[in-house]
């Protein structure tokens, strides 16, 4: 048990140095690529006690749109309760770029998660992002990636989500 925790506190000293000097430690985004069932939904976060259940729809290339979908779900946040609802924002085609790592509102998509907002990301539309890239695009360290967007938005539908797209 002390040995456990002592190598707790080295990663912690060891975080709390790099970040100290600005090193960034990579962190490979959770995928769901390998255990996507479609009959059982699986999240990020758990939400034990939520009696409503949303999922939000980006898929347009608009920071005015993607503002809106932020409030939008801090004001149902600040409604329900963050105990109360369960949200999932789905990013696909030119939305995506909502999720990027370069994300003008990258500081807001990490606040929202820290609430319990699942933010996911289209693999078929990173696939996509590859191929004019040359290489795999970077995400926001919270995002989920999902095999295609519009499938996890069919998932949650059918276990009772309600769809919203601003």
């Amino acid at each position: 048990m002390q040995y456990q925790f002592a190598q707790a506190m080295k990663t912690l000293m060891l975080g709390a140095i790099l970040m100290l000097f600005g090193v960034g430690v990579a962190t490979a985004n959770v995928s769901m690529l390998k255990d996507f069932n479609f009959d059982h939904p699986a999240f990020a976060h758990d939400h034990p006690f939520a009696s409503r259940k949303l999922v939000v729809q980006v898929s347009q290339d608009n920071p005015a749109r993607w503002d809106l979908v932020l409030n939008t779900t801090q004001n149902i946040l600040n409604y329900f309760g963050q105990e109360k609802v369960q949200i999932v924002i789905v990013a696909f085609g030119p939305g995506l770029k909502f999720l990027l790592a370069n994300s003008p509102v990258k500081q807001r998509i990490a606040a929202l998660d820290a609430e319990g907002v699942e933010f996911d990301a289209c693999h078929n539309t990173m696939l996509q992002f590859q191929k004019k890239l040359g290489h795999m695009p970077e995400l926001v360290p919270s995002a989920v990636v999902v095999p295609a967007g519009i499938v996890r938005i069919m998932q949650l539908e059918s276990h009772g989500f309600d769809y919203v797209k601003p």
